[in-house]
């Protein structure tokens, strides 16, 4: 006979039709966090009323509070209040390019063939949405977790604001340490690697640092007529033209070392000899991935785009001043400080000054041979049980860097299939989701919540 949390599991959950339809409103409400300047905080409120919509049960039982005006922190109490675990996802999305040309506006939320369209779509109201219908669902049936169970929902991560920063500051100051933390990250892909033909559940057990720095130089004004040897804007260039992808030594995660020995499990043949000499062999995958470049490059090194350019006020007048924004994510094991010293020696030029926006160090690397990482392995293997359950270093940054100073066990991993050109429509043209894996997504937090111990 079957025990009451698997018969709970395999119940029919009286929400899950209108998943899509969920995440349409959701996307419907443009909570772009970089124009609440101009656009100002009424979709976030609104997507706030949203909420308490859609989701009755998870209003009626859970605790709600506020930190900052836009950081949402919902407390279901368990039977235990001891090692609770934390679910993340963020509301806020990125601005859309008003020259790009979607399929569909990216906005309007359009459910079509099987797939829901819109900016969030992926990143990140798909993975919030399945979060809460998993919630409402269990609460439906009567459920009580093992363990008090906290929803963070950010509405400005995006801009690196402050609204996780605050939840975790909160949580810590009340003496709660998380026995696990779950945010957005990796997902489930196809052929994660050359040669790995089988669908991987990649979690991000670990993430790069990111820290934005201004370059400035200044030069002598004047007439375009007659230029220097080298303008500010000529310096400024061949500042960053020095940068190049090899300004930062390559060093294997253990978490990379860890990905390709499971990798190597999942193969045959010459590739898996091969997985299995590059995860004996730290240094030889450093250098390997390096010469590969992209995805491959940045999970071994510090990568440095160079996003912002600005000097000048007219075409035929030298400019004064001009300067370079540049974004780097830092790799694991580096930090703050020794990367803008990297900077500032391979510039090579007292002339540029090199100044810190913002910067946040990177994670350590969550273990995978614990009890936590058991639990997402066997909720992966309810809910996608074709995909292993692989580790690996996530490189953009998220709101849970704000916990894993204090919290033992952080991962990133949003439950939903993405294939190569869904992860590109992140930030990008034509976000979609597909709604079957929006009811696997549901179904990997029901049966994470159903398996807590």
């Amino acid at each position: 006979m079957s025990s009451p949390r698997h018969r709970l599991a395999e119940a029919s959950v009286v929400a899950r039709e209108g998943i899509a339809e969920r995440l349409s409103r959701m996307i419907q409400l443009p909570t772009v966090s970089a124009e609440r300047e101009t656009r100002g905080i009424a979709p976030f409120d609104a997507f706030v009323d949203l909420l308490a919509e859609l989701y009755p049960l998870v209003h009626e039982h859970l605790e709600r509070e506020r930190h900052t005006d836009v950081g949402l922190l919902f407390r279901w109490r368990g039977s235990s209040a001891s090692d609770p675990i934390v679910l993340m996802a963020h509301y806020d999305v990125v601005p859309v390019d008003e020259s790009d040309a979607w399929t569909h506006p990216p906005f309007e939320g359009r459910i079509q063939d099987g797939w829901v369209f819109g900016r969030g779509a992926l990143d990140d109201k798909g993975p919030l949405v399945v979060i809460l219908d998993a919630v409402e669902n269990l609460l439906s049936a009567g459920f009580m977790p093992s363990r008090d169970v906290y929803l963070s929902f950010g509405g400005d991560e995006e801009v690196f604001g402050g609204a996780a920063r605050a939840t975790s500051s909160a949580l810590r100051d009340r003496g709660i340490v998380p026995w696990l933390v779950l945010d957005e990250g990796g997902a489930v892909v196809d052929a994660p690697l050359p040669f790995v033909k089988s669908p991987a559940a990649m979690v991000g057990v670990g993430e790069k640092g990111v820290l934005t720095v201004r370059l400035t130089a200044r030069g002598d004004g004047g007439h375009a007529s007659a230029p220097p040897t080298l303008t500010a804007v000529g310096r400024i260039s061949r500042a960053v033209g020095r940068l190049s992808p090899a300004t930062f030594r390559p060093r294997t995660p253990q978490a990379v070392s860890r990905m390709l020995r499971l990798f190597a499990d999942r193969s045959s043949g010459a590739p898996r000899a091969l997985y299995r000499v590059l995860a004996a062999a730290p240094p030889l995958t450093a250098r390997v991935f390096a010469v590969l470049g992209g995805e491959p490059a940045a999970l071994v090194r510090t990568t440095v785009a160079a996003t912002m350019q600005s000097g000048g006020t007219a075409a035929n007048v030298l400019p004064s001043q001009a300067s370079a924004t540049l974004n780097l994510r830092i790799a694991l094991g580096q930090t703050v400080a020794s990367t803008v010293r990297r900077v500032t020696r391979r510039i090579g030029d007292a002339r540029v000054h090199v100044e810190v926006i913002e910067g946040d160090e990177p994670s350590p690397e969550s273990p995978t041979d614990n009890a936590q990482f058991a639990l997402l392995t066997e909720a992966v293997s309810v809910s996608h049980p074709d995909a292993a359950t692989v580790p690996y270093v996530m490189m953009a940054a998220t709101d849970s860097r704000h916990f894993h100073r204090f919290a033992p066990a952080v991962y990133r991993f949003a439950p939903l299939e993405m294939s190569a050109a869904q992860r590109a429509s992140i930030h990008g043209v034509d976000e979609r989701v597909e709604i079957a894996a929006l009811e696997r997504g549901e179904l990997f937090h029901r049966a994470l919540l159903l398996r807590l111990q």
